[in-house]
């Protein structure tokens, strides 16, 4: 059974040395985080990933040729479809432009070599939402990119601001999908509701813990509520762990927020069904699967493992384990994948 990865990382350098500052400045609380990482080799359940230690992480993500693929060959993944980490909504605009262009290049070049191995999603400025559309479109139609990733909020706001509005066209018209990845907490949050504790502690229940995923989560939600999707039909979001916490309010989000209040054309969870693909990004745990099989289906379910910031471990081994029809497990697998990003 082919296995196909839809939220695996990499990172470009430029982007990195023209952004590490702004970073710090947006999410103290980052800034020298990982010194009580418990290393991978010191963690007994190699059946599951686990997060690798920061420097592991960035090392691997500057690769895009043979260690990679040597990694997947171990953990037999077929396909990896490449997304960049950083924050590049950050930068002037202009600056924004020329380097998410030529990450988009360098990334085309490697999947262009691996045709077979490598997908990309685009790197867009966000914060000009034409030039995002264009790059979007250059992206899809000469670069052959299946979609784009967004890390985060694009700006102060979220993607249902109408100022967003000319690049969701972007990817209603080319009927590719968005996947709204989690990102930097909002700076007036990140005290009252991440400090108190120690750095460490700070840094961590602001980020992969907790913070940046209700960050992530309230983009998709704020989305459904606004008629995004009523306004723009063909567009399709991916949703990583698990849906970002979503999922499992959808019933309360519904009851709280009738039609009659939010003037939407259909419920909210008929909508989250019908527009967002959940994929779990690392998190092989039977509860959450089983959670979202019976909410969504297996049709809304892609597959992903968020290397490298975590390990291959038992990749292949929980998608054989699900207690469905091999029909459904092809279908997370590779087959959702291949229908949505045309591969």
């Amino acid at each position: 059974m082919k296995l196909i990865c839809v939220e695996e990382h990499v990172i470009d350098p430029d982007v990195g040395a023209a952004t590490g500052h702004l970073v710090g400045a947006e999410a103290p609380f980052i800034t020298g985080w990982g010194s009580r990482f418990v290393d991978g080799q010191n963690i007994a359940d190699t059946t599951r990933p686990h997060v690798l230690a920061p420097q592991e992480s960035a090392r691997k993500c500057l690769d895009m040729g043979k260690a990679r693929l040597d990694d997947m060959d171990d953990a037999g993944i077929d396909m990896q479809v490449l997304s960049y980490g950083g924050f590049p909504q950050l930068l002037p605009a202009e600056k924004a432009i020329d380097l998410s262009r030529a990450a988009n290049d360098k990334l085309a070049l490697a999947a262009q070599a691996h045709p077979t191995r490598f997908a990309g999603f685009a790197m867009l400025p966000w914060q000009e939402p034409e030039a995002a559309a264009r790059e979007l479109e250059r992206a899809v139609k000469e670069l052959g990119f299946k979609g784009a990733l967004i890390n985060g909020r694009p700006g102060e706001t979220f993607l249902d601001d109408p100022r967003y509005s000319p690049i969701l066209a972007a990817f209603d018209e080319l009927k590719v999908p968005l996947y709204v990845h989690p990102g930097l907490p909002l700076s007036a949050v990140q005290a009252p509701y991440y400090g108190g504790f120690d750095r460490e502690l700070s840094a961590r229940l602001s980020m992969f813990a907790w913070g940046w995923h209700n960050e992530a989560g309230i983009e998709v939600v704020r989305m459904l509520v606004a008629g995004v999707f009523d306004r723009f039909p063909h567009l399709q979001v991916i949703s990583g762990h698990w849906g970002e916490m979503v999922p499992f309010f959808l019933q309360r989000l519904e009851d709280s927020i009738p039609q009659e209040v939010s003037g939407l054309k259909r419920s909210i969870t008929q909508t989250y069904r019908e527009h967002v693909y959940v994929s779990p990004s690392g998190m092989l745990t039977l509860p959450h699967f089983q959670f979202i099989y019976a909410l969504m289906g297996a049709e809304r379910i892609l597959y992903s493992i968020d290397y490298p910031y975590q390990s291959l471990d038992g990749a292949r081994a929980f998608i054989n384990g699900l207690p469905i029809s091999d029909t459904e497990k092809a279908l997370i697998a590779h087959g959702n994948a291949e229908k949505l990003l045309i591969i």
